[in-house]
C-alpha cells in the first residue's frame, strides 16, 4: 500500500495529519495520533442514503415550519430527558460504564416501541442472538416486533433498515461497527466516524429514529473522536455505580429539546425502574441530629431534586499537608468554599482534613449549592446540629456574599412537597408564595448565624 493512503488522525479531535506528530495542534493534546491505512469510502450512491443534487439555497423566511413528529418510548423518566419522546428520523447517542444498564435500558425501550408503533430492529455487535433473548426473557419482554439482529457490519445493516423500515432502530454498539472499504480495525477513529456518517445518513434519508450506543473511555468521556457527538442529534449519559441501585440518564446535548435534563431510575430484577419522588430516594437515609449534614434543593433542567449534602471535619493526624476530598461537588468549588470560611470567617482549616459527600451517589454541577457545601463544612467544624426541617439554597461570591439563583419557586415547592418549614435564601431572591419561613441573608456570615442561633436550633 503506497504511503499516501496513510493518515494519522488524533482521536481527540478527528483532525488528520501525513505523518505522526507527538502532539495535535487541533486540540493540543499528547499521543492521540492514530494510524490509518485507508483513504475516505466513496459516497453512497443510493437515493435515499445522498443528497439530492437538485436542492437548492433557499431563504430562511421561505421554509415551512412544522413540529417535529415524536413517538414516546413508555419510558416517561427517559421521554423527558428527550423532551417529550424520540424524534422521528433522529440520530442519537447513549454512553455509559460498563454493566451501568445501557442495554437494559435500550432492551426495555426495543420492546416498548415495537409493541405501541412498530418494528423495531435491535442490532448488536457484541452479543449473540441468544444472550439478546435472555435479556428480554429475564425482563419479559419477548414481542414478535422486536427483531434481533447480530451483526457489525454497516452496509448489511442498512440493507436490512432499508427492506424492514423499522420504526426504531439500536446499535450496540457504534465501536463495534465497520465498513469494509476501510482496512482499519473496528472501534478506530475512521471507522467510527464513518459509520457514525453512514447510520446519519440512513436516519435522515429513511425517517428511522437510530439510537447509538458509545463506550466510555476510563475517564468517563464518550470514546472515539470528538465528530462522534457532533453528528449526532442528542448525546445522553448513563451515570450510576455497581454499589448502587440509583441510575441517572442525563442529556448533555438535544437539537429537539432542552438540554441538561435528568432521569431517575432504580436498577431491580426486572429491570430498570422510573423514580417518581426522586427527593425521598435520596433522602429517605438520612441521619438525625447528626453534625455535618444539611439539605439542598438543586436543580437539573427545569427539575428540582432535594439532596443531603454531608461534611466531615476532623484535625490532620500528621503534620503534613491536610486532606482535601469532595464526592460528587465540583473541586474547584469546593476549594473556593473552603478559602473563604478561612478568610471571612476565620476558620481555621489549614490544620483540619476535609471531606464533602452528596449523599446517593448524585452529581451536582450548579452553583446553588454553594451555601449547602459551607453550612456543612461549618456545621462539622462547629459541631454544631442544622435543623431537620431547614434547607440552604445560594451561591458564594469570593467576598462571602450570597447570589441570587434561579427558579427559587420550583426549589421552595419542592421543599414544602417533601415537608420542610424553613429556608435560608439569597436577599436578592425573588419574592415567591409559600408556607415556608423564609430568611434572606446578604453574606455567609448571616445564613450561619441565623441557622446556628439559638432560635433555629431550638427546632
Amino acid at each position: 500500500m503506497s504511503k499516501s493512503n496513510i493518515r494519522f488522525v488524533c482521536q481527540n479531535c478527528g483532525a488528520d495529519y501525513p505523518k505522526w506528530m507527538g502532539r495535535c495542534s487541533g486540540c493540543g493534546e499528547w499521543n492521540t495520533l492514530v494510524e490509518e491505512r485507508a483513504s475516505r469510502p466513496a459516497a453512497n450512491k443510493n437515493s435515499w442514503a445522498g443528497v439530492s443534487p437538485g436542492r437548492k439555497p433557499i431563504p430562511i423566511t421561505d421554509v415551512a415550519s412544522s413540529a417535529e413528529e415524536r413517538f414516546t418510548t413508555g419510558i416517561a423518566e427517559l421521554d423527558r430527558v428527550l423532551g417529550g419522546g424520540v424524534v422521528v428520523g433522529s440520530l442519537g447517542l447513549l454512553g455509559g460504564e460498563p454493566g451501568v444498564g445501557k442495554s437494559t435500558l435500550l432492551m426495555q425501550v426495543a420492546a416498548n416501541t415495537a409493541a405501541a408503533h412498530g418494528p423495531v430492529l435491535y442490532v448488536s455487535g457484541e452479543e449473540s442472538l441468544s444472550q439478546l433473548k435472555l435479556r428480554a426473557q429475564r425482563l419479559k419482554l419477548l414481542t414478535e416486533q422486536l427483531i434481533v439482529l447480530a451483526e457489525s457490519d454497516v452496509e448489511t445493516i442498512g440493507e436490512h433498515l432499508q427492506s424492514l423500515q423499522p420504526k426504531l432502530a439500536i446499535i450496540d454498539s457504534i465501536q463495534t461497527m465497520h465498513l469494509p472499504e476501510l482496512d482499519s480495525a473496528p472501534g478506530s477513529v475512521g471507522q467510527v466516524r464513518e459509520a457514525a456518517a453512514y447510520f446519519l445518513r440512513v436516519a435522515k434519508g429513511l425517517g428511522i429514529s437510530i439510537i447509538l450506543v458509545g463506550h466510555v473511555t476510563k475517564g468517563g468521556a464518550l470514546a472515539g473522536p470528538k465528530v462522534l457527538e457532533h453528528a449526532v442529534d442528542y448525546v445522553l449519559y448513563f451515570e450510576g455505580g455497581h454499589d448502587q441501585s440509583i441510575r441517572l440518564i442525563r442529556g448533555v446535548k438535544n437539537r429537539f429539546g432542552s438540554t441538561n435534563e435528568v432521569g431517575v431510575f432504580t436498577m431491580t430484577s426486572r429491570g430498570l425502574t422510573q423514580v417518581d419522588n426522586p427527593s425521598g430516594i435520596f433522602l429517605e437515609e438520612r441521619p438525625v441530629n447528626c453534625s455535618g449534614s444539611v439539605v439542598v434543593p438543586c436543580l437539573e433542567g427545569t427539575r428540582p431534586f432535594l439532596v443531603e449534602i454531608q461534611s466531615l471535619v476532623a484535625p490532620t493526624p500528621f503534620s503534613g499537608t491536610p486532606r482535601r476530598q469532595a464526592t460528587g461537588v465540583d473541586y474547584q468549588r469546593f476549594s473556593i468554599i473552603l478559602a473563604v470560611l478561612e478568610k471571612r470567617q476565620g476558620y481555621h482549616l489549614q490544620t483540619q482534613d476535609v471531606f464533602v459527600n452528596v449523599a446517593g451517589g448524585f452529581r451536582l454541577t450548579e452553583p446553588g449549592v454553594d451555601l449547602g457545601i459551607a453550612c456543612a463544612i461549618a456545621s462539622s467544624y462547629r459541631n454544631l446540629i442544622i435543623p431537620s426541617d431547614l434547607a440552604v439554597i445560594g451561591e458564594v461570591g469570593l467576598s462571602g456574599e450570597i447570589r441570587v439563583v434561579s427558579h427559587l419557586d420550583l426549589r421552595l415547592k419542592e421543599l414544602s412537597k417533601l415537608g420542610f418549614t424553613r429556608a435560608v435564601v439569597p436577599h436578592g431572591s425573588e419574592r415567591v408564595s409559600t408556607n415556608l419561613e423564609v430568611t434572606r441573608v446578604k453574606t455567609v456570615s448571616e445564613a450561619l448565624q441565623s441557622i446556628f442561633s439559638e432560635s433555629a436550633r431550638g427546632g
